[in-house]
């Protein structure tokens, strides 16, 4: 008798912290931004291997300084150590289509403390290129930094030859500051400042 009570209990916390574990999860993969066809969320575990393909691709990383993962345990080591959305309340987002539930790619703010700057990035997989998502994501995301965050002022930064990523800020409303040299390419900075009161 005590030990089918014992095992009762034990069935019983075990619902309870399923549950509770469900509820966790859950709770990790709200979204910190909507938009008419994508939601952002924070990187999870599970995006490890979207991570490593997007990056793998020499065409979607040709522009950006950044190599590729050597496997989806580096790509998941990356995740863990991903801080930004503790430390500073912003960070690069996986972007998700509220349609079909696919991982498109990520979009999001950046913060580097040591130049006090905040900068908007932006990357898919090719097949999603073409159809408005890095548009209307980062402009959700200027709007977040903006109106939510209180921002006074985000940049944006691209290859020069990366015609379509510089298309891109210039559609959210970022304007022409100046030129830099990216990883021995040629750079342009562009800024939009916040015209809310903060």
């Amino acid at each position: 008798m005590i030990l089918y009570r014992l095992k009762q209990q034990a069935y019983q916390l075990y619902k309870i912290l399923f549950i509770l574990a469900k509820h966790f999860q859950s709770s990790i993969m709200q979204p910190v931004i909507t938009t008419e066809r994508l939601y952002l969320r924070e990187f999870s575990p599970q995006d490890a291997e979207l991570l490593y393909l997007l990056n793998l691709d020499p065409e979607v990383i040709q522009f950006t300084g950044d190599d590729a993962f050597h496997n989806v345990e580096e790509a998941a080591n990356f995740i863990a150590q991903y801080d930004h959305y503790q430390q500073y309340n912003m960070g690069r987002w996986a972007v998700v289509s509220k349609d079909t539930d696919a991982f498109l790619g990520w979009c999001g703010l950046k913060y580097t403390p040591e130049l006090d700057e905040f900068d908007i990035g932006f990357r898919f997989f090719k097949a999603y290129w073409n159809r408005g998502y890095a548009t209307e994501s980062a402009t959700a995301c200027i709007d977040y930094g903006f109106n939510t965050l209180h921002i006074p002022k985000i940049i944006g930064r691209a290859v020069k030859a990366n015609t379509a990523s510089v298309k891109v800020l210039e559609k959210i409303g970022l304007t022409f500051l100046e030129t830099k040299d990216f990883h021995g390419m040629e750079g342009v900075i562009y800024t939009i400042e916040n015209q809310q009161p903060l």
